[in-house]
Formats: C-alpha cells, structure tokens, sequence
C-alpha cells in the first residue's frame, strides 16, 4: 500500500520565515523544512495500481502557474483541543480551483470526493494530546505576512509514519501550465 497525498512545497526563503515561528508552545511538535508543504488534496492508502493511475491523472491536469503569500495564523482542534498550529495562504481562490481541479480528477478514478472543507495552510506544528490553549501564539503572530512567492508545480507524495513523525518523499513533480 502506499499513502499517498498532493501538495506543494514554498520557497526556502517562506519555509525559513515559518521555521522562525517554532518555540515557545508547550506540546507543539513542530515540522521540519522537509515537513512544510501546503496539502492540495489527501488521497489515503490505495495499492500500486492505483497509485499508478493517480500519477497518470494528475499529469492531465492543465492549471495557470499562480502566486501566494503566507496571511496570518489559526489552529485546528476538535471536542475543544487544539491539534495542530497553521499558517494562512491568501488569495484562497486560486489554490482552491487546484484542489478542486485535482480532487475532480481523482474522483473520476473511483477515489472518494474530498469530504472536508478546504482551507489553503501550512502546518506549522502537531499538538501533543493535552496541549493548552495556544492564545499567545495566535495573538502575537496574528499579523503574519510575507512576499509573494509563486506556485508553479505541484508534486504527488508519498507518505511514511514514525517514531519522528511524517517523512514524505516526492514521487512525481507536475509543472503548472495553463
């Protein structure tokens, strides 16, 4: 099986304003340069034949090479315990036509629709279970801004848990293209 998932990486100069950020949460775990990527659509465990497909699939795709900037902080939580930390990507619309594109494709291989909203981030840290309330953190970075940087592939991953958390490998790259 192979668990797999499509994003794309920012640029070492965004991906080290982010790694600036880590410190000072107590049971945040924060991701690694390699970690940072803005997921575009989950895909899950599926066996080498569809993995196969998924790869032909995504190279169909035809999408304008666009830009973004890094906006802003938030964290995602559920039964009232925060999970992970983020940062924001703004504009949304762009990013969400290439996941909405990209998740249409896989659909049409017999993969499930993506079920959840889609808000364009990058994880900054997973929580560990019983982490407090991370207010400081939201309140100080709340302004969180950088230059545009483009978007000009999208890569499809592979995904491998560990004792040190994720580690992915980049299996194909897809320049964009309008």
């Amino acid at each position: 099986m192979h668990r797999l998932f499509v994003g794309f990486r920012p640029p070492p100069a965004i991906r080290a304003q982010l790694l600036a950020l880590a410190g000072g949460v107590p049971g945040a775990r924060w991701q690694s340069d390699t970690q940072l990527h803005c997921t575009l659509r989950y895909i899950g465990e599926v066996e080498r034949p569809m993995a196969e497909d998924v790869a032909i699939a995504l190279g169909a795709i035809r999408f304008a090479p666009f830009e973004l900037a890094i906006a802003g902080v938030g964290e995602f939580g559920s039964r009232g315990r925060p999970n992970a930390l983020w940062a924001g990507l703004r504009p949304h619309e762009t990013v969400t036509q290439l996941h909405q594109k990209i998740d249409q494709a896989l659909v049409r291989l017999g993969l499930a629709p993506e079920r959840r909203a889609y808000l364009p981030h990058i994880t900054l840290a997973r929580m560990n279970v019983g982490a407090g309330a991370n207010d400081r953190f939201l309140e100080t970075h709340a302004g969180l801004a950088s230059a545009p940087f483009a978007v000009d592939s999208f890569l499809l991953y592979e995904s491998h848990l560990g004792r040190e958390g994720a580690s992915y490998d980049a299996i194909e790259r897809y320049p964009l293209r309008g």
